[in-house]
């Protein structure tokens, strides 16, 4: 990542990964989109969107993990990103037990 993409996803960690430092965080920056694309504000998520661009966004959906996203979200970017049509929406990522 370059050092203006760095500087946004670390300030992005701090406010919604802060759990980690930043620096940590973005040794997993897939975590830190997914964050901020499922319960981001919206100038948070303009932020991120233009800074990554769409393709970054459609990774994250398409490598998420159980539980990083809710219902609404995975909706709603799935409708934005041009990722499914109207009803027909993958489920979202959960987990199975053996």
């Amino acid at each position: 990542m370059g050092q203006l993409k760095d500087e946004t996803m670390k300030e992005l960690a701090r406010k919604y990964v802060w759990w980690k430092s930043p620096d940590e965080a973005l040794r997993a920056p897939q975590r830190i989109i997914a964050q901020v694309m499922n319960v981001g504000d919206y100038d948070d998520v303009q932020m991120l969107a233009n800074h990554l661009g769409p393709e970054a966004l459609r990774e994250a959906l398409n490598h998420a993990e159980a539980g990083q996203f809710d219902k609404r979200s995975w909706t709603y970017w799935h409708y934005r990103l041009g990722l499914a049509e109207l009803g027909e929406v993958p489920p979202v990522p959960s987990r199975t037990l053996p």
